[in-house]
């Protein structure tokens, strides 16, 4: 009878996934086969900033299912979409619209210094919104005229950077974090071992965030032709708490509207009759019809664009795979149509040993062909390793960069399992062979000296790639080293970086490099199309819905499921560049 009842309810639990991904697939078919809106002879390109703004947007089958979710919108999209516009008779302007932005300084750097260029057609920039983030206004500060909501508000108050300290709390419960690092500056396991910022740590962050904020206010006082001084005045000024009016009288924007008195704003710039519907066309409509319009080159010749996004060696499906990234890299290195490789990073580090292996592969590839590293929001640490042997590194003023050093990580919870009552007990054939996975015993002298031993010695490791992609000497890279983090703009004066500028210059100088002047550019890891992603959804379904409120319930039985796992399967001990 048990048998018979378990037949019984997997196959109706069958039936239900069964008709449950049915449904997925039809709603997903009738989102992903909506027509684009028609494009008209005189049209505005809206460029929306909302929600996360990521290098090169992956189509998602998840946020068409779950609407409510924030989406994600590509930089390279965006960029495309106003370069192409610059030219385009039937687009006469552009309608910048902000909202809630979850990106970083480089990546809106770069979007406006294609506003700006767009600027240099005679065409006009608009911009709106009910509330300006301050990295929104960064943005919108470089159109033509800018316009908020009469109850709107504006954020424009500085940058910060708080940590915060657990030591005392693992103390309590009986946690020790056992830290072996080769960097004074290294600060990624502070928030374990302190009770409060360190000085090289604050030293530092101190200087990467007054370099972002320089960077940010003086192109806002050039645009909005507001003094520095002034600019700095007014950030201590409580602005989020101001009234609107107080922002428009201080010169931030130019008029107080609602958003249906904007819109006849913009009809009567481009002569529309107030009953006709308003002529726009979104960024991902609007690149949709450039593609279906695009005439094929007929060049062979190909700049091949690498996106490496997230931590390395995670995990997740989201991050930088090494073994992956290795097998690509490889296969752009034989293929004879790729003439240069340029590879955009935006990684905070992670496995030592998988930054080590993308290092060499693109040491390899660099002796057939140019190979360009583009720094994104930040290339740091893992991330730096990873670009720091390409021919030519470009970077944006606002890119957090550098972290050159190596820490190790490994919980001691023995007082922890002492007060609940968990006893552990090692059976084992040599003293040293429970020291990578035990957590329930402290590190003794020998084990110590021996991980710091590994440390320093990849420690030299990341010095000399450094050195030898840098063409210095490892005691000049060392000086900049010692895992300090720094902007863009700095790293541009002390040699970690080539040149300053986003991925399209890195495209422009890859091509250089490569003395192609009819080329193509083709982007990898290749888009997977709908159904490849539909099949997926039994392997990441899990990562992906648990982010809905719907499965809240059903997150917090699967998440107790996984920590479990992870606790007992997953190695404790690894070096980490962060």
């Amino acid at each position: 009878m048990k048998k018979f009842i378990k037949t019984v309810f997997a196959s109706c639990l069958g039936v239900i996934l069964a008709f449950f991904l049915l449904i997925m697939v039809v709603v997903v078919i009738a989102v992903c086969s909506d027509s684009s809106s028609e494009m008209k002879d005189s049209s505005v390109l809206l460029v929306s900033l909302d929600g996360e703004i990521v290098d090169r947007e992956d189509d998602d089958v998840y946020v068409n299912l779950f609407p409510s979710q924030v989406g994600q919108t590509g930089l390279s999209d965006i960029r495309y979409a106003i370069q192409e516009a610059k030219k385009d008779d039937r687009i006469k302007g552009i309608y910048l619209k902000t909202n809630v932005l979850q990106t970083g300084y480089a990546t809106l750097e770069e979007i406006r210094d294609a506003l700006a260029d767009f600027k240099s057609s005679g065409k006009f920039i608009y911009a709106y919104s009910g509330l300006y983030t301050q990295g929104a206004y960064y943005v919108a500060s470089v159109a033509d005229s800018l316009f908020m909501n009469p109850r709107g508000s504006l954020d424009f108050t500085g940058i910060s950077s708080s940590s915060l300290f657990c030591k005392d709390f693992l103390t309590k419960i009986g946690v020790e974090m056992q830290v072996v690092k080769a960097g004074s500056y290294k600060s990624y396991a502070e928030s374990y071992i302190n009770d409060s910022m360190s000085n090289e740590n604050r030293e530092q962050l101190n200087e990467l965030i007054s370099s972002l904020w320089n960077s940010i206010v003086d192109s806002i006082s050039i645009s909005r032709s507001i003094e520095k001084d002034r600019l700095l005045a007014l950030a201590d000024s409580m602005i989020p708490l101001r009234s609107s009016s107080y922002v428009l009288e201080q010169g931030f924007v130019d008029g107080l509207l609602f958003n249906d008195q904007f819109e006849s704003l913009i009809r009567s710039k481009l002569d529309v009759d107030s009953t006709a519907d308003l002529p726009i066309v979104s960024v991902k409509d609007y690149v949709a019809d450039l593609v279906a319009n695009k005439v094929e080159e007929k060049t062979s010749d190909k700049v091949a664009i690498l996106y490496l996004s997230g931590e390395i060696d995670n995990g997740s499906t989201d991050g930088i795979s090494s073994p992956e990234t290795v097998k690509q890299l490889r296969k752009l290195g034989k293929d004879s149509t790729v003439k240069a490789v340029v590879l955009r990073v935006n990684s905070p580090g992670g496995s030592a040993y998988g930054s080590d292996q993308i290092c060499h592969a693109i040491m390899e590839v660099k002796k057939n062909k140019p190979v360009i590293a583009s720094m994104g929001d930040y290339a740091a640490s893992g991330g730096y390793y990873i670009a720091s042997n390409a021919s030519r590194i470009f970077s944006d003023k606002n890119t957090i960069t550098g972290s050159i050093g190596v820490i190790a990580l490994l919980p001691n919870a023995q007082e922890l399992s002492n007060k609940i009552g968990v006893h552990y007990e090692t059976v084992k054939t040599n003293k040293n062979a429970d020291v990578m996975e035990n957590i329930f015993r402290p590190l003794n002298t020998a084990e110590r000296a021996a991980m710091q031993r590994s440390v320093n010695d990849f420690y030299d490791t990341f010095l000399q790639r450094c050195a030898e992609g840098r063409g210095m000497e490892v005691e000049q890279v060392k000086e900049y080293a010692e895992g300090r983090v720094w902007s863009g703009i700095d790293a541009l004066k002390i040699g970690l970086v080539d040149y300053a500028g986003g991925l399209h210059c890195a495209i422009d100088s890859a091509a250089a490099m490569a003395k192609l002047t009819d080329y193509s550019v083709v982007e990898y890891p290749e888009k997977k199309d709908f159904f490849q992603k539909l099949q997926e959804i039994p392997s990441i379904g899990y990562e992906k819905l648990k982010e809905n409120e719907v499965f809240s319930k059903e997150r917090y039985i699967f998440e107790k499921i996984r920590n479990l796992e992870r606790f007992q399967a997953i190695m404790p001990y690894t070096i980490e560049l962060r």
